[in-house]
């Protein structure tokens, strides 16, 4: 199985980690394509991939194509490599509010397109991915692709008119994620722990909450109540927590990220 990739940022080098990271197949069955020399150059050093400046050439190369471009750059590529790809290849979009209609409009209506919206916690293997595909992906064909998907986190088959909010659920949120840790360390920073150690404390108990609910199963709600002593220090937090509207505000900025998916 040969993979391609078309552009090569910061999403595009987290799925091929996670691949890479895997296993799941060797450098030399990897091609990325960008119009970045230094990008090319840095996929080649780093991960020991294939690197060429032509589309059309990577298009070639793969049984499994995957558009690593930004939405505004999309038109333009399919443009470029329609005429280049076959119908037997996949093509994989991670572009958010590209629909599979748009993009076989423009490709053809014979290709077989999967709509995927990934995240950089794939860096890790801890990523989590909704998808979705039109009707020419066969079964099996969908079964190899999330297989790659899972290589680097979770992937989850959604309805495609929830693609705007996996968008805001999991492709932005790990942002939203940062800034609540770097809001809690410069907090305690300013109560005198310092810099490194504030952020180690901040983020594992991050890791820590989320692995605690995935695993228990137990409702966020219920596993909140549960550090809130009566009268503590931990209620204190949320009360105010709550006055600032803490809550409200982020679901506020998820229904933006949503408005925002949905015109581009």
């Amino acid at each position: 199985m040969k993979l391609g990739f078309i552009g090569c940022g910061n999403m595009g080098s987290a799925i091929m980690n996670g691949i890479l990271n895997c296993r799941m197949v060797t450098p030399d069955e990897i091609m990325v394509s960008d119009k970045n020399e230094q990008a090319i150059m840095k996929a080649k050093q780093e991960k020991g991939v294939l690197g060429t400046a032509d589309n059309c050439t990577a298009v070639g190369f793969a049984d499994i194509l995957f558009l690593a471009v930004k939405p505004q750059y999309y038109e333009d590529v399919l443009a470029e490599i329609k005429d280049a790809l076959s119908d037997r290849q996949i093509i994989v979009s991670i572009a958010p509010g590209k629909t599979l209609d748009w993009i076989g409009e423009r490709l053809g209506e014979k290709r077989k397109i999967v709509r995927t919206m990934p995240n950089t916690p794939a860096l890790v293997g801890e990523g989590m991915t909704g998808v979705c595909r039109n009707q020419n992906v066969a079964d099996q064909e969908m079964e190899t692709v999330l297989k790659i998907l899972k290589s680097f986190g979770k992937a989850e088959v959604v309805p495609e008119n929830l693609m705007d909010v996996v968008v805001s659920v999991s492709g932005s949120s790990p942002a939203y994620v940062f800034m609540f840790i770097e809001a809690m360390a410069d907090a305690a920073v300013a109560d005198g722990m310092p810099r490194a150690q504030a952020y180690e404390f901040a983020a594992q108990s991050v890791l820590g909450s989320a692995k605690l609910m995935l695993e228990t199963g137990k409702h966020p709600g219920e596993l909140k109540d549960m550090v809130c002593s009566p009268g503590g220090t931990t209620i204190e937090a949320v009360r105010v927590l709550e006055k600032q509207g803490f809550r409200s505000s982020v679901i506020e900025a998820m229904k933006a990220c949503v408005r925002k998916a949905k015109g581009l």
